[in-house]
């Protein structure tokens, strides 16, 4: 029988991996109130010592961990499994699920003395709800288990919207629903379609099997499309910047940084594991395209924003895009086929880099929010004084995605910059090089407002706690030191020294790009915020800046209109079919 068939050392860890949060979410139903928060930290601290051995357990056997359900393989049964990748998602969700965990102390802690309320009940179950949804995604063996986590990720996803149970965020988390389960009826069309050909759906048996036909191609459309609608990658985002505007910053943290990491993780499955050799370079690229859109798109529209959430909302739909670039330099042309390599390791790379400092921004966005009772860019002065682990925080979140030494980002980029080179794709080298710039335009910006000296003093309406603020902190800083973590505290040729005059001049000439973007783009003049920058800047290129900064922001009003999303995924389903069959 092949080893795939049968459960292997540390596959038990596979089953606990799952059931665990979700008896976490049991538990803390049946004891409610403050007790549900005590029963989710332990659970958080169980779950990182289960992904933490299924890692182990991995590199130990050298092969994918397997644990089949009830004893029965597959076609039959229903098949865990955990490869290299899964193993990586695992652990680097349960580290940032932990980081969001102690921060959430802060705000939906329900102290001994304290009245109980629903909100921490609710964001504390939901939490370990998001949390065993995605480890059933990252460990699930067949395409119909993916559909049911999926599912379980979007209603547990869905209600951290609107926790306040405002009007406004009830509307942004019916929207996120019901463009979540379109996403969810196209996935589901081509499963149908894969099992009415094959006759299973198990990932290992499907791609023994599966075949370059006329079903396989609307499958792979179907499924794409609609994981791309569950991902916010643009123009499928018109659920994302409304969802984050309103929702509070641990849960905008969990959706931002993790929960569109599950339908990511499956277009990786279907296009790598399941269909490889069906996938063809132009479809790869078109994924591309769409990122690199969602790049230039996302960051300008980022630099118009007034307040500080909407504008890591937006930072979040560019950085969406970056996930997507590593496809078409996966794909080998000698084979026809998408392989397992530096780009995919980059993309791997890429995506634990953004979990970790896009959560850490979010929650240093959300202390300052709670300390000064709004988050105006404009009146950000002298928060640097009054907050400085939180603003230090922001910082190195966003030093992290912009992608110096030694952040994750980084050794991301620089293995993707190889693949593009590799294989003649300069287009996406560009990209690469380019998007740093616009990352630190609205960094640059955002630390601009928060280190001015104030004219009057910083009124903080609360007290901040200091373990929101390390937690956020800590968060940013595994991700600016990933790569030292991934290669080993001497790292190879890969990681360059940051003090060489080569990165300090790369880093130098992306600061200065930053710089003249967010004064050309931003709203407010950096040096002026009290003035519209169009009345300091009034020069033909500031025009030009201004005109390309509202061109921007329609766009992206015109997108996120439910029939130009809804057109757009139909488009989008057909444009993948036919580049799936024009090969």
């Amino acid at each position: 029988m092949p080893s795939h068939s049968l459960t292997t050392p540390g596959g038990l860890l596979l089953a606990l991996s799952v059931l665990v949060p979700f008896l976490g979410v049991m538990v803390g139903l049946v004891l409610g109130g403050r007790n549900a928060q005590r029963v989710a930290l332990a659970t958080l601290v169980l779950g990182l010592v289960i992904a933490l051995g299924i890692a182990d357990a991995l590199l130990h056997s050298g092969q994918t961990v397997v644990y089949l359900l009830g004893g029965w393989a597959p076609p039959l049964g229903v098949a865990l499994r955990a490869d290299a990748l899964s193993a990586v998602m695992l652990v680097a969700v349960a580290v940032v699920i932990c980081g969001i965990g102690v921060y959430a102390c802060g705000d939906f802690g329900t102290p001994t003395g304290e009245k109980e309320a629903r909100a921490p009940l609710t964001f504390w179950l939901l939490l370990l709800a998001v949390w065993g949804s995605l480890n059933l995604v990252f460990v699930s063996g067949d395409l119909f288990t993916l559909y049911v986590a999926l599912e379980l990720l979007t209603f547990a996803g869905v209600p951290l919207v609107c926790l306040d149970g405002r009007g406004e965020t009830l509307r942004a988390a019916l929207r996120y629903l019901l463009f979540a389960l379109l996403g969810s009826v196209f996935y589901l069309l081509g499963a149908v379609l894969l099992y009415g050909a094959y006759g299973t759906l198990d990932i290992a048996l499907l791609a023994a099997q599966v075949r370059a036909e006329p079903v396989t191609w609307a499958a792979a459309a179907l499924m794409t499309t609609g994981l791309l609608a569950k991902t916010a990658l643009f123009p499928l985002h018109m659920w994302l910047p409304p969802a984050h505007a309103g929702a509070p910053a641990a849960a905008s943290a969990v959706l931002s940084a993790l929960v569109i990491k599950g339908s990511w993780f499956l277009v990786v499955r279907l296009w790598f594991d399941v269909m490889p050799g069906v996938v063809t370079l132009p479809a790869a690229q078109l994924l591309a395209g769409l990122g690199a859109t969602a790049i230039v798109v996302g960051s300008v529209v980022a630099l118009r924003q007034e307040r500080l959430k909407l504008l890591v909302a937006y930072s979040t739909m560019a950085q969406i895009g970056y996930l997507f670039l590593m496809f078409p330099l996966a794909f080998d042309a000698a084979t026809g086929a998408m392989v397992h390599g530096a780009a995919l390791t980059g993309g791997l790379l890429q995506t634990v880099s953004h979990a970790t400092a896009k959560a850490g921004m979010f929650m240093a966005a959300g202390l300052v929010y709670a300390a000064l009772g709004h988050d105006r860019i404009a009146d950000l002065a002298g928060v640097a004084r009054a907050m400085p682990v939180t603003v230090l925080a922001f910082a190195v979140s966003g030093l992290a995605l912009m992608g110096v030494v030694p952040s994750g980002a980084y050794l991301a980029k620089k293995l993707m910059l190889g693949a593009a080179a590799s294989s003649g794709q300069d287009w996406l080298t560009v990209v690469l090089q380019g998007g740093a710039v616009f990352t630190a335009g609205y960094v640059v910006l955002v630390l601009v407002s928060m280190l001015r000296r104030p004219g009057d003093p910083v009124v903080m309406v609360k007290r901040v706690p200091r373990t929101s603020e390390f937690a956020a902190l800590g968060l940013a800083v595994c991700s600016l030191l990933l790569a030292l973590a991934t290669l080993g505290p001497l790292p190879g040729n890969l990681i360059s020294n940051p003090l060489a005059p080569k990165e300090l001049a790369t880093t130098l000439l992306v600061f200065m790009g930053g710089v003249l973007l967010a004064l050309g783009l931003s709203r407010r003049s950096l040096l002026a915020p009290d003035r519209d920058a169009a009345a300091v800047h009034g020069n033909e290129l500031r025009g030009v800046a201004v005109a390309l900064g509202v061109a921007a922001e329609q766009a992206d009003a015109f997108v996120r209109r439910w029939p130009s999303a809804s057109v757009a995924m139909l488009t989008l389903a057909a444009l993948f079919a036919w580049l799936l069959a024009a090969h």
